[in-house]
């Protein structure tokens, strides 16, 4: 009897290993099945944080057609209403023009500035674009390894759940103790509370990679990934070429550069405004005191005796002195970036060449040993049990280091502002 049973459930277990199927695998009529490079694409087309940054360029864009035009003249008109003593005052008319020209270069300055606002929002718009794009890849791997190790969780639950209806069957006939029925709905209880955190997980970075490329909620992202087979990918990059790439290509330390050249050319602009702009008039009077048809010219510019912008000019200089450490702190930073996420990243690289590549394959024959010996009786319930807990947690910590080893070279590439590890 007890043998019987036994053929039983491993009958149904292989029957589960061939037509189970993970939930969330199955196909539904909004899946989408994307290449990295397909979610980039969608990515730089919808995604509206981008599109915000997009506008900043363009107002910035727009202080530089303000800052080019130059000041409108003034005009003013005068017609006489009444004089004591004048039969006709509406004879007399004044009409007055000027125009303020700014001195010591203030136009171009402003121009100056202008532009270089242009280039900090560009370099705003490209950092937050490699910000995004970091996240974007990483929400993809961990999606797609996610999903790997939910089909480990998938596969035992299923077997399992199969194995205690028959268990249960056979504790009512009197075949197995229930100790036995027990054990494996403990295991089955503890695989469903993992299974459920890590589908929560992946719902919860499926919603943000959605959001990202401004995917619909309702669909489902299925990442197709094919990965570079080259193991020494980082060690094969020399260290001092991924800082000299991060200092040429980081937009948030160009930023902080642009600062600088801001915050040196506004104290220019600042010791200019201490110089008086001069306004220039024409003046026209019909019926002056003078004579009749009385014509003047006139230049007009405030003295500097008090007011001679110290103030500002102190406060740019102050900018300066802060903008360039500012610049300095970000040009560590920078560095720090670079080496901590090298380190990691040949760590880690080390690590995964360390494993043999046909460990996972090794591993799964070993299970179906497993199975064999089991049946034979050569190996207790707990035993068996442990061996299948054993193929779980070291196929999941796998995928967690595959993982690890794909992140790590994508924190590169963020920290390098240059795609060095294209892994599309």
């Amino acid at each position: 009897m007890r043998l019987k049973f036994i053929r039983a459930f491993f009958s149904i277990q292989l029957l589960v290993s061939v037509t189970g199927a993970p939930l969330f695998a199955q196909v539904q009529s909004d899946t989408l099945k994307l290449t990295l490079k397909q979610a980039e694409d969608q990515f730089l087309k919808n995604n509206l944080d981008l599109i915000i940054q997009r506008y900043n360029i363009d107002n910035a864009s727009a202080n530089v057609i303000t800052a080019r035009l130059f000041q409108n003249p003034d005009f003013s008109f005068a017609n006489g209403i009444h004089a004591t003593g004048v039969p006709n005052a509406f004879s007399e008319q004044a009409v007055s023009v000027s125009q303020l020209f700014f001195t010591a270069g203030k136009r171009n300055k402003n121009i100056q500035l202008a532009k270089i606002g242009v280039e900090q929002a560009k370099y705003q718009f490209f950092d937050l674009l490699r910000t995004l794009k970091f996240t974007l890849h990483s929400d993809f791997y961990n999606i797609y390894f996610q999903e790997q190790s939910a089909k480990v969780y998938d596969e035992e639950i299923s077997s399992l759940a199969k194995t205690l209806d028959v268990f249960k069957q056979q504790y009512q006939k009197g075949n197995i103790a229930e100790k036995e029925v027990l054990r494996i709905q403990s295991q089955l209880y503890s695989l469903q509370t993992e299974y459920n955190s890590l589908l929560t997980s992946i719902d919860t970075t499926q919603s943000e990679l959605k959001l990202l490329i401004k995917a619909s909620p309702a669909s489902y992202i299925d990442p197709q990934v094919n990965f570079d087979s080259n193991k020494d990918a980082v060690s094969a990059v020399p260290y001092q070429q991924l800082l000299d790439s991060a200092y040429a290509n980081r937009y948030d330390l160009k930023y902080t550069k642009a600062a600088v050249d801001y915050n040196t050319l506004n104290l220019k602009l600042q010791k200019a405004t201490a110089i008086p702009d001069v306004s220039l008039s024409f003046n026209y009077d019909k019926l002056g005191s003078y004579g009749n048809n009385f014509m003047s010219a006139g230049i007009a510019f405030s003295l500097p005796f008090f007011n001679r912008n110290q103030g500002n000019i102190q406060q740019a200089r102050i900018a300066i002195d802060q903008s360039k450490v500012q610049f300095q702190s970000q040009q560590d930073q920078v560095q720090s970036d670079v080496a901590t996420s090298y380190k990691s990243a040949l760590r880690l690289e080390k690590l995964y060449n360390s494993f043999d590549p046909k460990f996972k394959t090794d591993f799964t024959n070993l299970i179906k040993e497993v199975n064999i010996n089991y049946e034979k009786r050569n190996l207790s319930m707990l035993e068996f049990l442990d061996f299948y807990d054993s193929y779980k947690t070291n196929t999941i910590q796998l995928n967690n280091l595959q993982l690890s080893k794909v992140l790590a070279l994508e924190q590169l590439n963020y920290a390098t502002g240059t795609p060095f590890f294209n892994q599309q």
